[in-house]
């Protein structure tokens, strides 16, 4: 439907209802709404090319912007957020937070005020999955003066946006916090998993870690338990709560929350880990990570995000907002470290396609696979790809929506699907055990569980990069240009040659020597790989 006059589409904006949902009627005109208006960049710096270039120069040779110079090189103009800030006060909305390293202005106001605002009609949807939510349908309007200005509107629509990549615990033997203090018949302790994988000497000391987190929480007597019964130190773990969210254990979220604590607390616990709570929306994911990277206060140098959803759930304005995000945490020297899914190439989406799954799609971040892996004493046996042929398979395949970056040409793996580009940004980049059977053990509600899922892997990666960077005395930052040269690949990872992500309902790729679309290049070797960033 067209835009009313004087109102000018958002690009990449256009929004239908969830498949099998039902409008019910209009939301209450009263009812308040907040939105996150994000601007065009500004400032003098051209933040593709910088990009580009931290990817063509050494790690040991990069500059990273302070938070102080991004702001100034490459946040927004002033004068476009006073637009915006008008504009609001225009139309009877309150700013509520703005941020010009963040590009993000925040807006607050009945929803009859937000629809008029921005040219859209909100009415409550229910969905047999995900029950009530406001949803919008078409694309979102702005005024002709801003419609250069604005390069996303997210928050008019509240459905959930992504799904925890994490298979649900399942019973220790051992039972209580003492099955934490040694591996089980079937599982490890995140410590075990660092030594089998020859992560170097630290514990992320001077590192800040970032987990982002779409509700949920912990309850911290029982991370008491867990690093007691470890017998370590327990990591300072601080809550950042963002759109009204916070530490709120007594959902099924709960498990993603504790399995990324327990991991990369327990093998850099002497990191802080800053825990970005956020609803799960788009708004509130964008929110968190702009909020996480450029968060000067606890300054993350690693960024875990165990999150995600197939491409084709997202909007292209968010798609766009976040990898700009990313781009950012390149620009600052932040790794950010994503899970690459849980349910095969098809990304559970059921219609016998493949599909990648974002943000692990973004090239802007280190896609993390799955891997099932046997040891004896430290020394593996056995690592082939994860997959238990029941729907839990490791995420991996070709995007549709990101080119193939530079570092990556290389690769040059087709897409398995009949249409739609035949190449793009593979993910994933690296891989880590995942397999439940072989999985990790947690300890939530007072009891230990067994957990996998590519969700252990991210923040399995986020602890190595901060033992990496406590080393080197500085920040890797975006890693994946490294990772695929020859001198990297060929040494520093256990290259995965077995198995496959197909599953009965889409097809997949399979394990090769060097780079593939199951496990990339394969599990880390930490201290080879430590070799290979040194100067």
């Amino acid at each position: 439907m067209p835009h009313s006059s004087g109102f000018t589409e958002v690009a990449g904006s256009h929004r239908d209802p969830l498949e099998g949902a039902k409008r019910v009627g209009p939301v209450d005109p009263q009812s308040e709404v907040t939105v996150s208006l994000v601007v065009r960049r500004g400032g003098s710096g051209n933040a593709a090319a910088s990009v580009a270039k931290l990817a063509e120069t050494a790690p040991a040779e990069r500059e990273h912007v302070s938070h102080e110079e991004f702001a100034a090189q490459y946040g927004a103009d002033p004068a476009d957020l006073d637009e915006v800030k008008k504009y609001a006060e225009q139309a009877g909305l309150t700013v509520t937070r703005s941020s010009a390293a963040r590009r993000t202005v925040e807006l607050r106001g009945s929803a009859e005020a937000m629809s008029k605002a921005f040219d859209v009609e909100l009415d409550n949807y229910e969905h047999p999955g995900v029950g009530t939510y406001r949803g919008r349908t078409g694309t979102v309007g702005v005024p002709q003066e801003l419609s250069k200005v604005v390069q996303a509107v997210l928050g008019l629509d509240n459905r959930p946006q992504a799904d925890p990549r994490i298979q649900p615990p399942a019973a220790v033997s051992a039972g209580a916090a003492g099955g934490a203090a040694a591996a089980v018949a079937a599982g490890f302790t995140p410590p075990q998993v660092a030594q089998i994988y020859d992560f170097p000497n630290g514990a992320g000391q001077n590192q800040c870690i970032g987990l982002i987190e779409l509700e949920g929480g912990y309850n911290p007597n029982d991370l008491s338990e867990y690093f007691a019964a470890l017998g370590i130190a327990a990591p300072t773990v601080l809550d950042v709560g963002i759109d009204g969210s916070g530490n709120a254990p007594g959902s099924e979220a709960d498990g993603e929350v504790v399995l990324d604590i327990d991991v990369s607390g327990s093998i850099a616990n002497q990191a802080t880990i800053a825990v970005y709570f956020a609803p799960n929306t788009t708004q509130g994911f964008l929110d968190a990570i702009t909020t996480a990277v450029h968060d000067s206060t606890n300054n993350p140098s690693v960024i875990s995000i165990s999150w995600g959803s197939a491409e084709k759930r997202w909007t292209e304005q968010t798609v766009n907002a976040m990898d700009a995000a990313f781009a950012d945490a390149a620009l600052l020297g932040v790794t950010v470290c994503c899970a690459a899914g849980d349910h095969g190439a098809g990304d559970s989406e059921g219609d016998r396609l493949a599909h990648a799954d974002f943000p692990a799609a973004s090239p802007h971040v280190l896609g993390c696979g799955g891997t099932h892996l046997e040891v004896d004493g430290k020394a593996i046996t056995l690592e082939n790809v994860w997959n238990d042929g029941n729907e839990w398979a490791t995420g991996g395949g070709v995007s549709e929506y990101f080119p193939v970056p530079p570092w990556q040409v290389g690769v040059n793996v087709p897409s398995v699907n009949p249409e739609g580009p035949a190449k793009g940004r593979c993910v994933p980049d690296v891989a880590g055990d995942a397999d439940r059977e072989t999985g990790y053990i947690i300890h939530l509600n007072g009891e230990d569980g067994l957990v996998g899922g590519t969700s252990a892997v991210a923040p399995l990666w986020a602890a190595l990069v901060a033992i990496l960077n406590e080393n080197l005395g500085r920040r890797v930052g975006l890693l994946n240009p490294v990772l695929y040269t020859a001198l990297t690949s060929q040494v520093a990872f256990n290259d995965i040659v077995e198995g496959s992500n197909e599953l009965p309902d889409a097809p997949g790729y399979s394990a090769a020597a060097g780079w593939d679309a199951c496990t990339g290049w394969g599990s880390p070797i930490g201290s080879e790989l430590l070799n290979a960033l040194e100067p």
